[in-house]
């Protein structure tokens, strides 16, 4: 009798235990509430007023948000030299450079629809991961180097390469088929993209074939095609729906090429930059398709991977490294 309760006592401190977890989970989703720092304005009010509070903050309360912007981002020296705040001054006070970051203040004035697809897609994102960090997001201006650059917990999103394909000032610097996703709908994708990348990202151990570079792209973009509800993988791509439409008619005619020319075993940089980067186009195809194919691939096996292991969640596809058996066990048929 006294070993009967003791089961029951033990049963109910196991119930209770996992409600207790469940609720822990739930409550530190329900927390996300991503509201985007706009260290971008503390750049321009110290660069346009000279303002000693601003760039107060901007060495203390967001120091690696700065020690990263000129360091790494702009190149400007260490963020301890003796002149190095002068420097960043002077450096924005270009008069191009200037203007660009006054339209920027225009455009993103407001950043609530970004705020809130970031939290929607985090939350959904943090169900599937619930040891992911939710990192700390903040703009800046990079000089139209890094569009978004990632270090540790935070994602810097810089607002002058997203101020629309038509932008003036880019015909300037960018060919067109870079342009296209120098658009505001690329912002949160974008975010998900790279800060996945940084959590998740490709082994640089050993030589890396093709297939093991679409396959890893392909994992990455089949989650944000799903955190973010995406209605196509062309979308999530931002192909055109003429790109999309092409890379769906000639599907077979693109894993044909690749399996005859033995290219899902290349580890040629240039056969992978081919099949990877973004282009007017992808060579080996021709004018008329879209560039970087070869990642539009790498997503469509994962696709058919997971429809055939239903019971494979994202953490386990994340953690199934093996190229060649996902692969197989995707079952691909284009």
């Amino acid at each position: 009798m006294k070993l009967r309760k003791l089961f029951v006592f033990f049963v109910l401190c196991c119930l209770l235990s996992s409600c207790r977890l469940s609720m822990d989970n739930k409550e530190k989703e329900d927390e996300i509430d991503i509201a985007v720092v706009r260290y971008d304005k503390l750049i321009n009010e110290y660069v346009e007023f000279n303002s000693f509070s601003a760039l107060q903050k901007m060495n203390t309360e967001y120091a690696a948000q700065t020690k990263l912007l000129v360091e790494n981002v702009l190149g400007l020296g260490q963020v301890n030299d003796n002149n190095i705040n002068g420097k960043l001054k002077s450096f924005f006070s270009d008069t191009t450079l200037h203007k660009l970051m006054e339209d920027a203040l225009v455009k993103y004035k407001d950043m609530s629809d970004i705020e809130e697809q970031l939290t929607r897609g985090f939350k959904k994102l943090k169900r599937e991961l619930p040891s992911i960090k939710t990192p700390i997001i903040y703009t800046q201006f990079s000089a139209l180097n890094e569009s978004v650059v990632v270090e540790d917990s935070i994602v810097g999103i810089s607002l002058d390469k997203y101020m629309g394909r038509d932008y003036p000032l880019y015909k300037r610097y960018f060919y067109d088929y870079q342009c296209k996703s120098m658009n505001e709908c690329r912002i949160v994708p974008d975010c998900f993209t790279y800060y996945l990348l940084s959590e998740y990202p490709f082994s640089r151990e050993s030589t890396h074939t093709l297939l093991d570079v679409i396959v890893h792209m392909g994992k990455i973009s089949y989650i944000v095609a799903y955190i973010l509800d995406y209605n196509s993988y062309g979308e999530e791509f931002g192909y055109t729906k003429e790109e999309t439409k092409w890379c769906e008619n000639n599907r077979k005619v693109i894993w044909e090429y690749m399996i005859q020319n033995n290219h899902l075993n290349a580890t040629d940089p240039m056969i992978l930059r081919k099949y990877t980067k973004p282009a007017p186009c992808t060579a080996f195809f021709g004018e008329t398709s879209p560039s970087m194919i070869g990642s539009w691939m790498g997503i469509q096996i994962i696709d058919s991977y997971m429809k055939h292991h239903k019971e494979v969640s994202i953490q386990e596809l994340l953690a199934q490294t093996n190229s060649q058996l996902i692969l197989a066990d995707a079952k691909f048929k284009p």
